[in-house]
């Protein structure tokens, strides 16, 4: 059950920090009696729901920080005639987001409200237009958008200042959902209509519990309002057979600090570098070629710190195309998961295709490195359904938009290739992958980390820019049906896997991957 409902200056004390909030002006409007269709009453019913508030319209625009980040906030109030969209509601929303654009501000409807105001007729039912233009000019700006469903949402309300964000959060219990209460079919399934229910069908982000609520959102808010600049780096290979550690380790504390602090500045001279050069280029991966992109004055690896110096040892590449294939399958070998955390200092998740559909296979969100944001789509190790091709579009066209570089990290035997996935439009899903891919606006940066299965796998890609890890492979197709395919016996699946050139080596020779390994 939801908790008890706030009225929105309370909800606004809940989740901004004291002091900060500051109600922005909004247009007065000359009314007619009982309003543009002189309902009978209307006047009267305003004036109580005034009384009974304090508020003198159904919602409460202003600016404040939340945990620390600037924003303009739309909050609800649901006492004054249901939270309803009337005219002057949306003079209010009007003014708010044009606010936002001006001064470059996220915007965060806090949602309550069941739908247009039947008071104004038409008049109320074409507020949502309004509502929807000023969301798109404000996605045009690059401003994110970030909901709080609240109990209830439905009706228009959450069909433009909920549904239409960029990220969506729900109050446990809230009711959500298009149709409300009184207007559903008598035998509805009612949890069909609660927030829990709209993040199963992809339609909304994450349920947070109330007390949670302003942390969760000011890290949101952090994240889309930091973004990394230039391309995001790739990560280190974590597999067995990857680049060792060793040798470092071992080290002094005194060594390691002044190795950690050589290595660092090297890298951030080599990305100012890079960002003065005006390319795409992928950011240096060792420290010795840290500090000759940056012109540190270094001419070869004896001049670096010993630390910082590259010797790892070679590294321990798989010999044939099908050893290649069972290390990418092998259950040991590190999955996307711990790619991530080891990439992030903490990270928050988007989900669901808004489409109605989730797929727990693909993990995509925002996440914090070294105070700055990297979006991230990454597979882990299923094959990857519809819903998740086209949350990843989502996330990439979403970064996009927000000028955030991208990581994608493919590990995939494929596509599902079931009839259930066929109904839901693999295809139409992948394409609409690719053409994210393709057309995306900020830079991205791919780490193949296991499996590498087809045109499933290719589609999160960036092209030109794909890295792997000694433990993966990348076939057009899997040499098990390469070999079925070509009507082979299957004890020659293993040579198929020769033939197809599968491995890392293979692909960084044949021109389709860079490689994360010296040499």
């Amino acid at each position: 059950m939801p908790e008890r409902r706030l009225s929105a200056r309370e909800f606004l004390a809940l989740v901004t920090d004291d002091t900060t909030f500051t109600e922005l002006p909004y247009p007065a409007r000359e009314s007619k009696p009982d309003g543009p269709l002189a309902w009978q009453g209307y006047d009267a019913s305003r004036a109580r729901a005034a009384d009974r508030t304090g508020e003198s319209e159904s919602v409460v625009c202003g600016t404040a920080t939340v945990s620390g980040t600037q924003a303009v906030l739309i909050a609800f109030e649901f006492g004054f005639l249901g939270g309803s969209l009337g005219e002057r509601t949306g003079d209010r929303l009007e003014s708010a987001y044009a606010y936002a654009r001006e001064h470059r501000l996220p915007v965060v409807p806090l949602v309550a409200t069941g739908g247009s105001r039947m008071q104004e007729g038409m008049i109320a039912l074409t507020q949502l237009q309004r509502v929807a233009r000023q969301s798109v000019l404000t996605r045009e700006a690059g401003l994110p958008q970030i909901a709080v469903l609240r109990d209830p949402t439905t009706g228009g309300g959450w069909a433009t200042l909920g549904a239409g964000a960029d990220v969506i959060l729900a109050l446990p219990g809230a009711q959500v959902g298009f149709a409300g209460s009184r207007v559903r079919p008598p035998d509805a399934d009612p949890t069909a209509y609660t927030a829990e229910a709209q993040v199963a069908a992809g339609a909304a982000d994450a349920v947070v519990r109330q007390e949670e609520l302003k942390e969760t959102l000011g890290r949101w808010l952090r994240l889309l309002t930091t973004p990394w600049v230039g391309q995001a780096p790739v990560p280190a290979a974590l597999g067995a057979s990857g680049p060792p550690a060793t040798g470092r380790d071992t080290l002094g504390a005194s060594d390691r600090s002044a190795a950690t602090a050589a290595v660092a500045a090297a890298r951030e001279d080599a990305r100012g570098a890079l960002s003065a050069r005006g390319t795409a280029a992928d950011l240096p991966v060792t420290a010795r070629e840290a500090a000759q992109d940056a012109g540190r004055g270094h001419s070869s690896a004896a001049d670096l710190p010993v630390a910082a110096q590259d010797t790892r040892p070679a590294v321990d590449l798989p010999v044939t195309g099908w050893e290649a294939v069972q290390r990418a399958r092998s259950p040991q070998r590190p999955r996307a998961e711990r790619y991530l955390d080891a990439y992030f200092t903490h990270r928050v998740a988007i989900s669901g295709d808004r489409c109605g559909g989730v797929d727990a296979g693909m993990l995509c969100g925002f996440g914090e490195r070294a105070g700055r944001t990297v979006a991230y789509a990454a597979q882990a190790g299923t094959a990857t359904r519809p819903a998740g091709y086209r949350t990843a579009a989502r996330l990439i066209r979403l970064a996009g938009r927000l000028g955030i570089p991208v990581l994608t990290l493919v590990d995939t035997p494929g596509a599902a290739n079931d009839a259930a996935a066929e109904r839901e439009g693999a295809g139409a899903a992948i394409a609409d992958l690719f053409g994210a891919v393709a057309g995306a606006r900020t830079p991205l940066t791919t780490l193949l980390i296991g499996e590498g299965g087809s045109g499933g796998a290719l589609a999160l890609a960036a092209p030109g820019n794909t890295w792997a890890t000694p433990d993966s492979y990348f076939s057009v197709i899997a040499p098990e049906l390469a070999a079925a395919i070509l009507k082979r016996p299957p004890d020659e699946t293993e040579a198929t896997a020769d033939q197809l050139r599968v491995r890392p080596q293979d692909l960084a020779e044949l021109g389709v991957i860079r490689t994360t390994w010296p040499g």
